[in-house]
């Protein structure tokens, strides 16, 4: 419980910082939330999935830095949280490599919209690094939702699936108020959403202990060591 306490001291901090104009407060307290989620992490049960849901949080973790630097530094932190994007597709591999259609065409779809929606606002020289970083998030989605309703934890499932929709509105978000149409509230909504979304990825890993990629994982036996509901 500490460290949540700890999680939405910090995100109080960086929101008065922002309704303040207080870059400074801004900057120092950002990294605060995805910090005290990775020590949270560490009192789930070990294991291969554990380990790629926290090297996420650690690269978003860079990517918060990198975004909050006085210097523009936006495609480098677009760069981490790309990589973010893949360590937790990683994750989700390693519980089930079924196809899910259905997943897979919602996660289609969403990343095509995006994209189209950014490039209608003209991304030059980034049209290639956001095309590709469209790619990930639609490939993490579409792996977060092919979980639901196979042999993973339901709550597991369930909480990955959240967590990776509001990180893919999180980014959406980005992209509109930075290509498209800048609005007033975009930067309450973004970080919002982005840290809600790492909340349910980071708590998927609560129930969950993958341990051999591309496995499906049984639900296991009430009592067994390491699991929780």
């Amino acid at each position: 419980m500490a460290p949540l306490i700890v999680a939405l001291a910090g995100a109080l901090t960086f929101l008065v910082g922002r309704a303040l104009e207080l870059d400074w407060l801004c900057f120092w307290s950002k990294p605060i939330p995805v910090l005290a989620l990775v020590y949270w992490l560490r009192g789930f049960p070990a294991g291969a999935y554990r380990r790629w849901i926290g090297t996420g949080l650690w690269l978003s973790l860079a990517g918060d830095i990198l975004l909050e630097w006085p210097a523009d530094l936006f495609v480098f932190g677009l760069g981490a949280f790309l990589l973010a994007h893949l360590a937790y597709l990683r994750a989700y591999l390693l519980d089930t490599r079924r196809l899910a259609p259905l997943p897979l065409l919602a996660a289609a779809i969403t990343g095509a919209v995006i994209f189209s929606l950014l490039a209608s606002g003209g991304l030059g020289a980034l049209l290639v690094p956001v095309a590709c970083y469209a790619l990930a998030i639609s490939a993490m989605l579409w792996r977060a939702l092919a979980r639901l309703g196979t042999g993973v934890d339901r709550r597991s499932a369930q909480l990955a699936a959240i967590g990776a929709v509001l990180f893919v509105l999180s980014d959406s978000l980005i992209g509109i108020n930075r290509f498209v149409a800048p609005f007033d509230a975009a930067s309450y909504l973004i970080i919002l959403s982005y840290w809600l979304g790492q909340w349910g990825i980071a708590a998927s890993a609560r129930s969950t202990a993958s341990a051999v990629p591309g496995s499906e994982i049984p639900p296991a036996p009430p009592g067994e060591i390491g699991y929780s509901k």
